[in-house]
């Protein structure tokens, strides 16, 4: 529902991530024995500060008197005098110094004989005692086994326990992101509406403030807290508030993140997280979309995924159900399916304690629309209260989003204000789309005409039916027209009359079409589709049907729950009655709206010649031709737009229990 953007991004912060587990003693001394082992082993073979002569080329370049200070010990080493007499592969090196190995003992060439080719070549050499003759064969003759020791005193503990600082220590870490309370705070301040969340929630606050006022009555303050509501109405925000207000540590992880390929890495996560949070505490957890890993137990047949799932759950439960009384860790979790959770994760002991966070009333949309707008500088003609009544069923996501898409527009045309004008056509942009490039001809032109007009009229002539806010043949979106309506008010019950008067609009378009050309056409596939879906839940969800009686024809292909089997508890007769009645009631609308269209058919054509001429009209327009068949000039109709027509006014669902997909009817 609502509230004050984080001024950063805490996941791109380095500052909120875990920092890295350090390295074990044991890990830093096997890194340098090994490193020195390697070295020590390569050492005598790798000198890049001479070149490495054979020893045929030694005994040339003896010949040549090419060399001086000559030092003989296990090997042989000096310097050369005159680079150019080296073979060209070697010359190029640039390198003064030469490394030879000495001849091996019963090659027939000993000292003796290299000695008198020396002096007659007068070349200075002496010999050199080597200090541990015999360290270089002891070397590599205990390096295999010192290697191996080394492999099974470290490496092989890390493979049977990863999170002991091996190698897949990153791995099987949680990869839950840390937020402080020193830092980006968030309080209930910065959460606008959502009063009786917020109410159940201050319990949760006082807890983890003063724990000794309840441990000292034998209160136990609920581990879990459950927080579930449409998308975008605030909850992780809400969470954040808590952990703010509390002035507590705050990690949050994604139900998505547990999960892995590896079986077994989703529990050593979970275990991690609340090893890490007990270190911390008092502290909260914060699971979003928890649905990801707590969906009931045995519902799906997808095989080995869904056992590393029930894995990661069991780990949960069992994490949730060791907590003491005076662990100081509460896990807050939020989900959009609170019905496709296991009963073990809700029964009392976890999450015993179930918020349910709904869209605002026009009060808390006002209040989320000033946290939106307090930083955005307004015209006098923007009133935010008309915007908050006009916005029915929108979150606190959509109106932030409508707020900032009315800055991006005034920042598009250089305006220093956001106008009413700019909330205007943010609504529009938000619920249906952008302009689009569509060439029409002019005959594609007017038959859309007609058949927003079809829906419009007929809405007009419906007492029950929701008065339409603007009726458009724009190009928006996915669509050729639109014709927009919104409640007056907040509505909480919908009875049978509001549901056909919804059916009578969706079939205002196809009415149009056959009463003005004598034809069908494509553009009613939404519009049908809508309709033999609310047409369809009266009958088999809310019992408005005289024929089948008040009972419940649900079943799981309903949609309640995606991960069950499709399968019913009724039988094909029965089906064929719901079929029957669904088509019945579609048919009643379609006579309907035919009617009404046939008996106001010079009202029908005025509002086409009206469309055709403006594009657009809104209530005002449309209500003044209908009564004086005549319309406002534009300059009088945007006037009284502002005052009549509220800014940000855009369409909601013309039939809020029965849809929310309903946003419009359009072509």
């Amino acid at each position: 529902m609502a509230s004050r953007d984080l001024k950063s991004n805490p996941s791109n912060s380095g500052q909120n991530r875990r920092a890295p587990t350090p390295m074990l003693p044991g890990s830093w001394i096997l890194a340098v024995v090994m490193i020195g082992l390697v070295l020590l082993v390569l050492m005598p073979f790798v000198n890049p500060s001479s070149v490495q002569l054979t020893y045929s080329q030694f005994l040339e370049q003896v010949q040549l008197k090419n060399l001086t200070k000559v030092k003989i010990s296990n090997q042989i080493k000096g310097d050369i005098i005159d680079l150019d007499k080296l073979p060209p592969d070697l010359s190029k090196k640039k390198i003064k110094h030469f490394t030879t190995q000495k001849p091996p003992q019963g090659s027939g060439i000993e000292d003796r004989d290299l000695v008198p080719l020396l002096t007659s070549s007068k070349i200075d050499f002496e010999f050199e005692q080597e200090a541990w003759p015999w360290l270089g064969p002891l070397i590599y003759a205990l390096l295999p086994v010192v290697l191996l020791v080394l492999l099974i005193l470290f490496l092989l503990p890390r493979f049977r326990d990863p999170l002991s600082g091996g190698f897949l220590n990153s791995y099987v870490k949680s990869p839950a992101k840390k937020y402080e309370s020193s830092k980006m705070r968030v309080t209930f301040n910065d959460v606008a509406g959502m009063e009786n969340a917020k109410l159940e929630l201050q319990e949760v606050v006082d807890f983890l403030r003063t724990p000794e006022k309840y441990q000292r009555l034998g209160g136990q303050i609920p581990k879990g807290v459950l927080l579930f509501g449409p998308p975008g109405t605030g909850k992780t925000l809400l969470a954040r508030a808590v952990a703010g207000e509390a002035a507590v540590p705050f990690f949050s992880i994604g139900g998505s993140e547990f999960m892995q390929m590896f079986v077994g890495v989703g529990a050593t996560r979970v275990r991690d997280l609340f090893k890490t949070a007990r270190e911390n505490a008092p502290c909260i957890i914060f699971i979003d979309e928890i649905d990801a890993v707590g969906r009931r137990r045995g519902a799906s047949m997808s095989g080995g995924h869904d056992g590393e799932r029930e894995q990661t759950l069991n780990q949960i439960l069992s994490e949730m159900d060791g907590f003491l009384p005076t662990d100081n860790l509460i896990v807050i979790a939020a989900t959009n399916r609170p019905d496709v959770l296991d009963p073990a994760l809700l029964r009392p002991g976890r999450f015993d304690r179930h918020i349910g966070v709904d869209r605002p009333t026009w009060q808390g949309r006002l209040a989320i629309l000033k946290v939106h707008t307090r930083d955005k500088p307004l015209a006098n003609d923007v009133k935010l209260d008309n915007i908050a009544r006009s916005v029915i069923g929108m979150t606190g996501a959509d109106l932030r989003n409508l707020a900032n898409e009315a800055a991006l527009i005034a920042a598009r045309e250089n305006q220093t204000k956001i106008s009413r004008r700019h909330f205007e056509a943010a609504a529009d942009r938000v619920m249906i789309g952008t302009k689009r490039e569509e060439l029409l001809t002019a005959d594609d032109k007017r038959r859309t005409a007609y058949h927003e007009a079809g829906h419009a009229l007929v809405t007009w002539y419906q007492p029950a039916a929701d008065k339409p806010l603007k009726v458009s043949i724009i190009p928006r979106g996915q669509t050729l027209g639109v014709n927009l309506m919104v409640p007056e008010e907040d509505r909480v019950h919908h009875g049978k009359d509001q549901f056909m008067a919804y059916l009578v609009m969706a079939m205002g378009g196809r009415a149009a079409d056959r009463l003005v050309y004598g034809n069908y056409y494509s553009g009613v596939e939404d519009d049908l589709k809508k309709a033999t879906r609310v047409a369809r839940m009266m009958i088999t969800r809310w019992g408005m049907s005289d024929q089948l009686g008040p009972v419940s024809f649900q079943s799981s292909s309903d949609g309640d729950n995606p991960y069950e089997l499709p399968m019913r508890e009724y039988s094909d007769a029965t089906a064929k009655a719901i079929d029957e009645e669904v088509q019945s009631l579609l048919t009643r609308a379609d006579q309907t709206a035919c009617r009404i269209l046939e008996e106001h058919r010079h009202q029908l054509d005025m509002i086409v010649e009206a469309l055709l001429q403006r594009e657009e009209l809104h209530k005002d327009e449309i209500e003044l031709l209908l009564k004086e068949g005549r319309l406002p000039p534009i300059e009088e109709s945007t006037e009284e737009a502002a005052a009549e027509t509220p800014a940000g006014e855009s369409a909601t669902e013309p039939a809020p229990a029965a849809s929310q997909e309903a946003i419009a009817s359009a072509s």
